[in-house]
């Protein structure tokens, strides 16, 4: 089902300016992403990595982000260039009659401000198992599922960052243990 239209088609002098505006926006886009791209490969130089010869360090996450971020802004550039632009869309899909739900937006909220509290107390881990639980839940989640989902994601994103990078999250009340440990 396609949505009517309000009022004439566009022709002439009004449909080119609407496809050079939508080929300039598309040159500005693929221009902005290329630059965030090597703003990213740039600073990501100045981190500061002790002795990771051998493996990988703080800097191959930022380095693979923005090397991702120059080929694809170049990629639409040169999209753009050979006349490939993205199509327009007609009207958004959204239903006017529904209300913000603030009850949720408020214990997101309350979730994030627990997280950032909670780091400093008892660590990452716990601190992230509750921002991921939580949220979930919070969206729909039956609890004890999304508190095993957020256990287990919290200590993956620990080990991941404390062993295979060696960058250290705080380990709260998990210090000293081996893999959580940075």
């Amino acid at each position: 089902m396609t949505p009517e239209r309000t009022g004439p088609e566009p022709t002439g002098p009004e449909r080119a300016g609407r496809a050079l505006s939508a080929q300039v926006e598309e040159y500005v886009f693929g221009g902005l992403v290329t630059a965030l791209g090597v703003f990213t490969l740039v600073d990501a130089t100045t981190i500061a990595a002790r002795g990771a010869a051998g493996g990988l360090g703080p800097r191959a996450f930022p380095y693979a982000v923005g090397a991702l971020l120059v080929v694809t802004g170049v990629a639409a550039v040169v999209a753009t260039a050979r006349g490939r632009l993205g199509e327009a869309e007609e009207a958004e899909d959204v239903d006017s009659g529904v209300r913000t739900d603030w009850v949720t937006v408020a214990k997101l909220v309350a979730i994030l401000v627990a997280h950032l509290a909670l780091i400093d107390l008892v660590g990452w881990p716990v601190a992230a198992a509750a921002l991921f639980g939580g949220a979930a839940w919070t969206l729909g989640a039956v609890w004890w599922k999304a508190l095993a989902v957020g256990v287990a994601l919290a200590l993956v994103v620990q080990v991941v960052f404390a062993s295979g990078l060696g960058l250290s999250l705080p380990a709260g009340i998990f210090e000293g243990v081996p893999l959580l440990d940075g």
